[in-house]
């Protein structure tokens, strides 16, 4: 650092931190970040942040992975680098159930840094800011001048890379320290976030993030930080909506304890057992989810008038294959909780069981098409390699066999894997670890270790061509250990085997830093997913379904002249780039139809190289400049300055669609 300063302090009371300092008046920690030096004392962070701000080429040993993925995006929102542009979105909303489960442990955790330099921050999906506690005078002016304060949004397209935003987009645990901020007023601090999730239905509902001065920064940070999220899950858990936890809770003892087919019906989920998945067609399925409805509201209207539920009685339902069923439905939760109007049109939480009692009649070719086609659920795509890779990863799952996933960047690798798991096993929980994390947590293969010897479910370790070669020796044995002591596991008589731990992880070979056999050998095959040029039919289905993901009520959609250009796009950052484009144009478009001036300049060209920073930034001069002149390429040119023959020919090199 180049002087003595003041670190997070270690070995507080109820932290989970090592003793490795002493006070705040005492030595520095030794894990503390080094700040390395150019020959002319210029930090090589902050010229790499130059440089990429002039569009000039980066050293990517300098800048972290996610730093610099980060960076791409805030130069895509345009965010700008030497101001902060922030507005009051108006006075948080502290009745949600984020806030008050994590009052609790937030006051905690300030007690216990109490006279520190560290503010701790609460906030929700968006990125705005809920809490914040700060034990510092001068910490907290800071924050008050960069308003990193409630009401005002540290969402990533606001301020660009940051801690609390990077979090929310990468989904993972995140640390920003210094130069690595894209905003030239944050580069005197330094923050870790940990996005926090819904325990129901995993969905990200806020970050929890640790704040303070570069000069005080520590990679103990990102562990507290952790640990912190972890006591807001649990707290989160315990205070959670008491009727999906509920709801969830009966799904989940109902498959214990019955092995035919079970459904959970509630007011925006529904869950089907393996058993169900089966034996059921997905017209089926169908026919059963609308009986059941139908039952259960039926129910809540009548247990209204009379005051208390009582369970419908047998209903027997002739399903499209053939086959007959009856089925049993039990409402779950309290009575006062649903709407018994029609208008209302509120559907009763319950559990359903279904006894087949007529086998189906043969089914036909078109219900065995419809049943092998059945897409995982939250993904869309109807692609030859694109299913081929779905049907492989689902029967390597169905084998028991885990899992390896090959493919680039942005393919998709990860949301397939989840949607396997999700299908075949609704109830278990999937874990999910980055191998990215590694270079930076030394603990990283230690939670790798605990997940592999007290995990269940599905563990998806991310990222694992970044190891290097100790890494990957050292997460192979551990995974071999756990294969031999499950083969050697014999359960006591009369008690049931104990539950299995599936393990799947995710690669891109061509970026791989290691030889990655000595892991992949434990694995039986692996699963290559396509690039989307690949399947590129598949974006008539992924728009409008990443579309209704990023527009509330389907307010956005896409015409065809624009999604001709997006067809023509060969998407070099796959699924993954896609979605970061809709995003981008869902932000200034946010109601009607997307039109091909409203795609970014990338979008409009079909060149198969990856152009180097300064070519698309004259790339998208150009595209602009076509567009402010209604497609004449002499006025076009005459703008820019340049001469009639230069611009046809950066039109053909960097395959600009021009009509």
């Amino acid at each position: 650092m180049g002087r003595a300063s003041t670190r997070l302090h270690s070995g507080l009371p109820g932290t989970g931190l090592p003793k490795q300092g002493r006070s705040l008046e005492g030595t520095v920690l030794d894990t503390a970040l080094p700040e390395r030096r150019l020959p002319g004392g210029r930090d090589p962070l902050a010229e790499a942040r130059d440089r990429f701000l002039a569009a000039e080429p980066v050293d990517r040993k300098v800048v972290r992975e996610p730093i610099l993925a980060s960076w791409w995006r805030s130069r895509e929102w345009r965010i700008a680098a030497d101001r902060l542009d922030l507005s009051y979105l108006g006075a948080p909303d502290l009745e949600t159930n984020l806030a008050r489960a994590a009052e609790p442990v937030l006051q905690h955790l300030h007690e216990q840094l109490d006279g520190q330099p560290i503010s701790i921050i609460l906030t929700d999906a968006t990125g705005l800011v809920l809490r914040r506690l700060t034990g510092d005078r001068d910490l907290e002016r800071q924050l008050d001048h960069i308003m990193l304060i409630p009401g005002f949004s540290y969402s990533e397209e606001v301020v660009g890379t940051n801690g609390i935003g990077t979090a929310l987009e990468s989904g993972g645990p995140t640390h920003v320290f210094g130069h690595e901020h894209y905003a030239e007023r944050l580069e005197g601090m330094a923050c870790a976030g940990v996005p926090l999730r819904d325990p129901v239905s995993g969905k990200t509902v806020g970050v929890i993030d640790l704040t303070c001065w570069r000069r005080d920064a520590d990679p103990l940070m990102l562990s507290l930080v952790k640990s912190t999220a972890d006591q807001l899950g649990q707290a989160l858990t315990e205070t959670s909506n008491g009727r999906d936890l509920r709801l969830l809770q009966e799904y989940t003892r109902a498959c214990r304890h019955t092995g035919g087919i079970v459904l959970a019906l509630g007011n925006d989920v529904v869950m089907l057992n393996d058993h169900a998945r089966r034996a059921l067609s997905p017209a089926d399925q169908a026919a059963l989810i609308s009986q059941a409805t139908e039952t259960l509201s039926a129910e809540a209207i009548a247990a209204e008038a009379r005051g208390r539920w009582r369970p419908p009685g047998a209903v027997t339902v002739d399903l499209p294959s053939g086959a007959v069923a009856r089925m049993f439905c039990r409402p779950v939760g309290e009575l006062g909780l649903f709407a018994a109007s029609a208008e209302a049109a509120t559907l009763a939480d319950g559990v359903v069981h279904v006894k087949l009692v007529a086998p189906a009649t043969t089914p036909s070719a078109e219900a065995i098409i419809a049943r092998a086609a059945m897409a995982l659920p939250g993904l869309v795509g109807s692609g030859a390699a694109w299913r081929r890779a779905c049907r492989l990863a689902e029967t390597s799952y169905e084998r028991g066999e885990w899992l390896a996933l090959e493919g680039e960047h942005g393919v998709g690798k990860l949301a397939l894997v989840r949607a396997v798991h999700q299908r075949r096993s609704p109830a278990a929980p999937c874990h999910v670890l980055d191998a990215a994390d590694a270079a930076h947590d030394h603990d990283w293969l230690t939670q790798v270790r605990t997940e592999l010897l007290g995990g269940t479910g599905m563990l998806v370790l991310r990222h694992v061509h970044l190891l290097n070669s100790r890494q990957v020796r050292t997460l192979a044995g551990a995974l071999q250990e756990v294969r031999d002591a499950a083969r050697d596991a014999v359960a006591p008589p009369g008690e049931s085997a104990p539950p299995i731990l599936r393990v799947a992880v995710t690669l891109d070979r061509g970026a791989a830093r290691a030889d990655l056999s000595p892991l992949l050998r434990l694995f039986p095959g692996s699963v290559e997913v396509p690039p989307l040029r690949h399947h590129s039919e598949d974006l008539r289905d992924l728009v409008p379904f990443f579309l209704g993901r990023l527009s509330q009520q389907g307010r956005v959609t896409c015409s065809p002249a624009a999604m001709q250009l997006l067809l023509r796009h060969t998407w070099p950052g796959n699924a993954a780039q896609l979605w970061q484009v809709l995003k981008q144009v869902v932000q200034r478009r946010r109601v009607g139809q997307i039109m091909p001036e409203d795609l970014p300049p990338e979008c409009w060209t079909v060149s198969r190289r990856v152009l180097s920073p300064l070519e698309s930034i004259e790339r998208d001069a150009i595209v602009q400049s076509l567009l402010d002149h209604g497609g004449n390429k002499i006025r076009a040119a005459r703008a820019l300055g340049m001469s009639r023959a230069t611009i046809y020919r950066r039109i053909r090199e960097y395959g600009i669609v021009t009509g």
